[in-house]
């Protein structure tokens, strides 16, 4: 499903039509049912921008917990050459899991699956989720809603730093069902002289009208 030499050339990649139209409808309809969540996060008043969004709790709902374990077999490879490609003596485990173990051991339990949902006048401020010392450096979103039928502008922006230079802005405008695998946080990244390390921060432009939703998948649980 992912196409691992882009995610290890530029970072992060674009996967069309992940998931077909009726499931991005009924993970969307999970954002009714508060039995499944464990905090709603309002995110003008933690001026991360404007919108909501709220966290999973565990147990996840079974086609989440699979979704989660699937991304992280297929990613754990990249992850693993990208730490050799950084001089990181860190090798993930091949079972998300022990990897799950890893982060309760540093005191890290709570889902970070997250359903969010923009309307007119919101969006995110440029952020990494990090949420402990223990972290994976990819991670993943969903995109539920249909742009220019179900909402207008809310692009995706992500934000590459590379050392001694300016940003550069990568803007993407996922269609429904799409699903798009990012940084978490740095990126090893071919120069001249080997590997340089770009820093990655993403975000979500302001949507202009109508209502969009989207379904983030961290890999590492949270504090």
């Amino acid at each position: 499903m992912l196409e691992n030499r882009q995610l290890l050339d530029s970072g992060f990649t674009l996967i069309r039509g992940a998931i077909d139209p009726a499931e991005s409808a009924s993970l969307r309809a999970l954002y009714a049912d508060d039995r499944l969540f464990r905090s709603r996060i309002v995110m003008e008043r933690h001026s991360f921008g404007r919108g909501e969004y709220k966290y999973f709790a565990h147990p996840l709902p079974p086609r989440l917990q699979r979704l989660r374990e699937e991304l992280y077999a297929e990613l754990v490879p990249v992850a693993n050459e990208w730490m050799r490609r950084l001089g990181r003596s860190v090798t993930f485990p091949s079972a998300h899991q022990d990897f799950l173990h890893e982060c309760l051991e540093g005191e890290q339990n709570r889902a970070t699956v997250l359903l969010l949902r923009y309307g007119a006048g919101d969006y995110n401020r440029l952020h990494q989720d990090l949420y402990g010392p223990v972290a994976f450096p990819l991670q993943a979103t969903i995109y539920l809603s249909r742009p220019g039928d179900e909402f207008g502008g809310g692009e995706v922006v992500l934000a590459e730093q590379k050392p001694r230079s300016q940003t550069r802005a990568h803007v993407l405008t996922p269609q429904q069902g799409d699903l798009l695998v990012l940084p978490t946080n740095t990126v090893p990244i071919a120069g001249n002289h080997g590997y340089y390390r770009a820093a990655f921060r993403h975000g979500v432009s302001t949507v202009e009208w109508g209502e969009r939703f989207t379904l983030g998948i961290v890999l590492h649980d949270a504090r």
